[in-house]
């Protein structure tokens, strides 16, 4: 299961270096103690203090570059479903870049460090060390500047990304599709037998309701409640979108609601079930049939085959799913 939610905030740019530079310090201090106890040539007690003091600010910044691109998913491996959900939400292409200019700058900070530990370690004067530290700080400071408005394009990526739903994409999955409020959530939580979770998305105040239910023959399925819509994919809004992505992506079988006391017309939910029905296996479900009209539902029945309770509804599930293997 991807976990988008535990990708720690990015800062910017003059936070990391600050925090290199006094970790750098604090520990140089320490050593010049020890240092000018265990000897009294001034120039390898400066070597070493200047020795330590590069150590840390590499080791620190490149340990913070590394922590950014490891908390990040590889945007190359990323199951469909998230992968395409990226880029409707955000800019893949920058987001890629902003990644690619923090190796960048890890590997400069590395090869430069490098260089400049070589360089302290061979001079014999300590005027040439203090230069090589002054002129190491400039440069070093100047590579993770230079990226500065990257660590800003993967903060704002991160607050996107916390949002995303946390889905698994390799489980057996039901698709609960249909119009808002005629009943899906109600459903949801018959067929999970649990609270649905709700995984809310920051540009949005609805959210996907995803419930897990077990099944005898498949053991557990994962069940999204899916808000439906006629408009085209570019038209839709963000959670519309992010369902349709579910359906398309994840979906093994999609459960179409019809809700008879018709919140929406009947001739739009009939628009939506055959527009749907196209993508994946569908199973159609009445929801509400304890204050339906007697007559209302026998006249729909005939025209619509349709599970009209859970116990009907798990049958048709099993029965297709069957079918399909």
């Amino acid at each position: 299961m991807m976990n988008f939610q535990s990708i720690p905030k990015i800062e910017a740019a003059d936070k990391y270096i600050d925090i290199a530079i006094k970790r750098a310090n604090k520990n140089a201090q320490a050593i010049a103690k020890k240092a000018a106890k265990k000897t009294k040539d001034k120039l390898n007690k400066v070597k070493t203090i200047e020795l330590e003091r590069l150590k840390i600010i590499k080791s620190s910044l490149i340990n913070q570059l590394e922590r950014i691109l490891k908390n990040f998913p590889n945007l190359d491996e990323l199951p469909d479903f998230y992968k395409e959900l990226v880029k409707t939400t955000l800019e893949y292409g920058k987001l890629k870049r902003s990644l690619g200019a923090i190796n960048w700058a890890r590997k400069s900070v590395k090869d430069l460090s490098n260089k400049y530990l070589i360089k302290i370690k061979r001079t014999m004067h300590i005027d040439s060390i203090i230069g090589y530290r002054k002129e190491y700080l400039g440069r070093v400071c100047s590579i993770i500047k230079q990226v500065k408005r990257d660590f800003f394009n993967l903060e704002d990526a991160r607050r996107i990304m916390k949002n995303y739903p946390c889905v698994k994409t390799d489980m057996f999955t039901v698709a609960i599709a249909g119009f808002p409020n005629v009943g899906k959530s109600t459903l949801l939580a018959k067929l999970s037998k649990a609270k649905p979770k709700i995984a809310s998305y920051a540009f949005t105040t609805k959210g996907l309701n995803i419930g897990y239910g077990v099944f005898e023959i498949y053991k557990k399925v994962q069940f999204i409640d899916t808000p439906g819509t006629l408009n085209r994919f570019e038209k839709m809004n963000a959670i519309e979108q992010q369902a349709y992505l579910a359906i398309k992506h994840l979906a093994d079988m999609i459960i179409y609601v019809f809700d008879l006391t018709e919140p929406y017309p009947l001739e739009q939910q009939m628009k939506l079930y055959n527009k749907l029905r196209k993508l994946k296996t569908t199973i159609a479900y009445l929801s509400k049939t304890d204050v339906l009209d007697k007559k209302v539902m026998s006249d729909f029945l005939k025209k619509v085959e349709c599970a009209k309770n859970i116990k009907i509804l798990k049958k048709e599930i099993t029965k297709k799913w069957v079918a399909k293997e």
